[in-house]
């Protein structure tokens, strides 16, 4: 029963956090798409999307389990108007989330319905962190400016 209590505890952390997380996106696609970056703005605005996504369906599965759904606040985040700054912080929250993520996995390998929701959510961090890291290797590569040609 403690490891239910955790994995519900887990889903409604995924719903405010991740919640947060995707209005820092549309912030972002908002700041991007400002500066011309209309490639970094699209990017982050279907990100949220999918975000959003994510966090409806955790807030079914808590529905479903019989859980009480809370609307909570977070601290607030950080704002980056230097899109290579953003990568650097967005890729963290990545690498931190993804190491979060697999205790929760691990707690719901007995409830198949949210673990495949979980799995799925799992696999799209983890995407989003190669993106993330491919970025700052090709920022490497060709340069700052060159790179934020090709966001344009």
């Amino acid at each position: 029963m403690e490891n239910n209590v955790k994995l519900l505890e887990g889903l409604q952390f995924i719903v405010t956090n991740l919640a947060q997380q995707a209005d820092g996106h549309v912030i972002q696609s908002k700041i991007f798409a400002g500066k011309g970056y209309t490639k970094l703005a699209e990017k982050y605005a279907e990100h949220a999307v999918e975000e959003r996504d994510y966090v409806g369906k955790c807030i079914d599965r808590l529905l479903d389990l019989g859980a009480e759904v809370k609307l909570e606040c977070k601290k607030e985040a950080p704002v980056y108007y230097d899109p290579i700054e953003w990568i650097k912080y967005d890729l963290q929250i990545s690498k931190n989330g993804l190491q979060w993520l697999k205790t929760i996995i691990e707690l719901a390998k007995d409830d198949y319905t949210t673990y495949d929701i979980l799995i799925d959510y799992y696999k799209d961090e983890e995407e989003d962190l190669y993106w993330g890291e491919q970025q700052l290797e090709l920022i490497e590569t060709i340069g700052k400016q060159n790179w934020i040609l090709r966001q344009m």
